[in-house]
């Protein structure tokens, strides 16, 4: 069984979604790249935009600059990669019918939940952060200007400092 950190390392974020490249999805049901193209091309019609795409030249140079691990053969391959979101991934396991092929879609799939739940979880510490930074900021307003209306209350009392000290002063001898 694929482990949960190994998937995870190749889900990347594409036009605003997680998706998995062919390349890295031929390596995990342990199969050519190519073959696993050519069974997509296939299925074309299984495979909807939502569910894969294929990179643009600018992404594909994006995905060269950012993943540093790539093999020399997909980082100068003429053609550019397919990016599988969580449902063409789920369909890949219709196309590519092999046990090996069903386990790893399995292992896949619960990476995606696995992500999906982590991010619910952060956005809902983030809300709650933002809520107590809200709470909290508005008592500390509360005290910064009670401290400044007593600060400016002492210089307002502009009789108190024009007084005349009564008492000995040693620097003033009169």
């Amino acid at each position: 069984m694929m482990q949960l950190q190994n998937i995870q390392s190749k889900i990347y974020e594409l036009r605003g979604q997680k998706i998995i490249l062919d390349f890295d999805l031929a390596e995990m049901y342990e199969v050519e790249t190519r073959a696993l193209k050519q069974a997509v091309k296939r299925n074309l019609d299984r495979f909807p935009e939502d569910f894969m795409f294929q990179l643009t030249k600018q992404e594909w140079k994006e995905v060269i600059t950012k993943c540093d691990n790539l093999t020399d053969t997909i980082r100068f391959s003429p053609v550019t990669s397919f990016a599988f979101t969580e449902q063409g991934v789920a369909m890949l396991s219709s196309v590519l019918k092999s046990k090996k092929a069903l386990q790893v879609n399995i292992a896949i799939m619960r990476a995606f939940v696995f992500i999906r739940q982590y991010a619910l979880t952060h956005k809902d510490l983030t809300d709650k952060i933002q809520e107590l930074e809200k709470r909290y900021n508005k008592q500390f307003v509360d005290v910064y200007d009670a401290i400044n209306y007593l600060l400016q209350k002492d210089k307002l009392q502009t009789g108190q400092h024009e007084r005349k000290r009564i008492g000995f002063d040693a620097n003033n001898r009169e």
